[in-house]
């Protein structure tokens, strides 16, 4: 029989192991019992970060309509609710857009909403 090397399969399993730990702090870059480790807990923190960002991100818009439709003598939940009376579609990142970019265009929102 023909003598078999092997290991290349393993080799480049290894090395893409340490190529996507790059960066990483101590033994965590270039240990691969580590890395893998580190690997697995990257993946987790990346999956739930980008549900995190999603939510973080509806804050911020929440933040940005509330400190704008405050000067208008409204609270937030009320300009909410409004707009859904008022059967105005617009999510709340469209509208804080037009509230930090577009004051005039958000001040015609808020009068349709408060008709």
């Amino acid at each position: 029989m023909p003598r078999v090397k092997r290991g290349t399969i393993a080799n480049k399993r290894r090395a893409k192991v340490l190529k996507r730990t790059k960066g990483f702090s101590w033994g965590r870059k270039s240990k691969e019992r580590y890395a893998k480790e580190a690997l697995l807990h990257a993946g987790a923190h990346a999956f739930r970060g980008r549900k995190e960002k999603k939510r973080t991100y509806r804050q911020l818009w929440n933040v940005k309509i509330n400190a704008v439709i405050r000067e208008e003598g409204m609270s937030y939940s009320k300009f909410i609710a409004a707009l859904k009376k008022a059967n105005i579609a617009l999510d709340r990142k469209i509208l804080a857009d037009l509230a930090e970019h577009e004051p005039d265009a958000f001040k015609k929102v808020v009068a349709a909403a408060k008709k």
